[in-house]
């Protein structure tokens, strides 16, 4: 798989979603949702983070970018990713979830157990983590060895913890963001149609206003720089 860089953040072009599994399945690495955010605000950490592992192309930004660099690339949505993954792995590896409120966590795996029945959960736990329940976590964690971690708490949060993670425990990372809110209903997921023309940012723009006004905005941003190479 071609990777190229956009401000110096690696970023991997795939034809499809299976390109991607076949990635992952060869290597025990973090895989990082690319979006125009993470490209435009990238600092030396974060890009060290991505960059020694898998960053794959979430937004319209990221296949924007890659389309410019001659690396054309589909979108590939984290949300469905972990489900994904769990619908191949379901009867092979094992899965340990962390994030989201402790409510949202306890539907997210009784939903998983009904989805996935043959589903081998080694632990779970909230994204509530202060010093002592990290350490508690990433105890268990080593102890416990899952194969797929899942951990849905937002970014840069959720790449710096899974770092730590991967220190004690090598294997499959994943970052989500709030895929835990969707997968339960706790937040709705933009219409498929906005989803198929690369809407689903303004969306949830239009959805959430106050919460997305500041962060849309440097979507516009992040065009002009890519308009005038340089991203």
């Amino acid at each position: 798989m071609k990777s190229t860089l956009l401000n110096n953040v690696k970023t991997y072009s795939f034809n499809s979603k299976d390109e991607l599994m076949e990635l992952v399945a060869k290597e025990k690495k973090m895989l990082v949702a690319i979006n125009a955010h993470k490209i435009l605000h990238a600092t030396d950490q974060t890009r060290e983070i991505i960059n020694n592992n898998i960053g794959y192309p979430d937004g319209a930004g990221a296949v924007l970018a890659l389309k410019k660099k001659n690396a054309p690339s589909i979108k590939i949505p984290g949300c469905e990713i972990w489900l994904d993954l769990i619908q191949k792995y379901q009867n092979s590896k094992t899965f340990y979830l962390v994030g989201g409120k402790e409510e949202v966590i306890q539907k997210v795996i009784c939903q998983l157990k009904i989805d996935y029945p043959t589903i081998k959960i080694k632990g779970f736990r909230n994204g509530y983590l202060d010093s002592n329940t990290e350490k508690i976590l990433i105890s268990d964690i080593q102890n416990t060895k899952p194969d797929i971690v899942f951990v849905a708490m937002g970014s840069p949060k959720q790449e710096l913890l899974m770092q730590q993670l991967q220190k004690v425990n090598p294997a499959i990372y994943q970052g989500l963001g709030g895929s835990f809110d969707v997968y339960t209903n706790s937040v709705k997921r933009a219409p498929k149609i906005w989803v198929d023309l690369q809407l689903e940012w303004l969306y949830r723009w239009i959805k959430e206003p106050r919460l997305r006004t500041k962060r849309n905005l440097d979507l516009f941003k992040f065009y002009y720089k890519l308009r005038r190479n340089k991203i």
